[in-house]
């Protein structure tokens, strides 16, 4: 039986360790996962990559990495066992996609920048859409998991790649859109309809991600930077409670208010501009 207690490791042997794991004797836990209910640990384990590249956390990064590579190993472990593929399988169709869709690094095709990189990269992919009896769309391939305002980008750099799209440098009719949609909203809610009010939010939403984009924001972020900003504000609040000696939960709104504006002028003060990566 081979030794795995050892210092230096391969990627040979993170695939026996993890066959071993599956294997009678093994481990139960790792025994009963199937493909299905690996869903969760995919997304939670690439979340928390994305949070330690966030905070600039080397080691983080790093540790996380291997966390979502070991997501992509049991995976193929769990094919190779019902015989559908296994890891070479994986390898394999990695290194073609990216061989083919460089043709300009292994290729003889000529590009002048990384614009011209990225169509070329996009005509690539929609004739290999083409080629299967799948979905043959531009909208192909942009995953329905997405947090909905990265997925909303997608399919709108999508839509703009076949020309549907205002033109880049006049942002009016971005804005205009944005404002006709914000009023719509307020038509809805003004007239207590919830189920209307709720499409029109959705409407607002994809015209606020589509003005993020003409203006070079990633909406994502922006959101999270927003998230990351309130949850700290929120933080100095409480403590601004607690040494008041007070119980937030009896406080008037107007108190509440009162230390919100605090907090925030502190956080001013103290050039606390962006609050992601600082958790």
């Amino acid at each position: 039986m081979t030794d795995l207690s050892k210092e230096a490791y391969r990627f040979e042997d993170l695939l026996e360790i993890m066959r071993r794991l599956r294997a009678p004797g093994g481990c139960p836990w790792d025994a009963e996962q199937t493909l299905d209910s690996l869903r969760r640990y995919i997304l939670e384990e690439s979340h928390e990559l994305v949070e330690a590249i966030e905070d600039e956390d080397l080691l983080h990064i790093c540790e996380e990495s291997g966390d979502v590579l070991l997501q992509v190993v049991f995976i193929a472990t769990i094919a190779k066992e019902k015989n559908f593929f296994e890891i070479d399988d994986v390898v394999r169709g990695i290194c073609r996609k990216l061989v083919t869709r460089h043709p300009h690094v292994f290729g003889d095709v000529s590009v002048e920048d990384i614009s011209e990189v990225s169509r070329n990269w996009e005509r690539i992919k929609a004739a290999e859409r083409k080629g299967r009896a799948s979905d043959s769309s531009a909208m192909a391939g942009i995953p329905r998991s997405l947090p909905a305002l990265l997925r909303a980008y997608r399919i709108q750099e999508r839509a703009a790649k076949k020309g549907f799209d205002w033109g880049f440098g006049d942002l009016n009719p971005v804005r205009e859109k944005v404002l006709e949609e914000l009023d719509e909203f307020k038509a809805e809610v003004e007239g207590m309809n919830g189920a209307a009010a709720e499409e029109e939010l959705g409407d607002l939403f994809f015209a606020l991600v589509n003005l993020s984009r003409h203006m070079g924001i990633d909406p994502e972020n922006a959101l999270q930077a927003a998230n990351a900003k309130f949850d700290a504000r929120f933080r100095d609040v409480e403590s601004l409670a607690q040494e008041n000696g007070r119980n937030m939960e009896e406080m008037s709104l107007e108190e509440l208010d009162a230390l919100w504006v605090k907090a925030k002028e502190s956080a001013k003060n103290k050039g606390r501009k962006s609050y992601v990566g600082n958790r």
